[in-house]
């Protein structure tokens, strides 16, 4: 669980990837498109809350 949040954690910028580790450029490129995944997930996140929570108290 702990290798999930880090992860996750250095594709938001949080946190500095570990300077130890030698990644390939396909591991780049995995990380590259699981950053953009993630990026978008919270974006869709933040859109349906504002359209299920926030839109309706501004329809009375």
């Amino acid at each position: 669980m702990m290798g999930i949040l880090k992860q996750l954690a250095e594709y938001l910028y949080i946190k500095k990837p570990d300077p130890n580790s030698e990644p390939t450029q396909w591991m780049k490129y995995m990380h590259g498109m699981n950053r953009i995944s993630v990026f978008m997930f919270l974006i869709v996140m933040m859109v349906i809350l504002v359209k299920l929570v926030i839109l309706p108290f501004f329809k009375h």
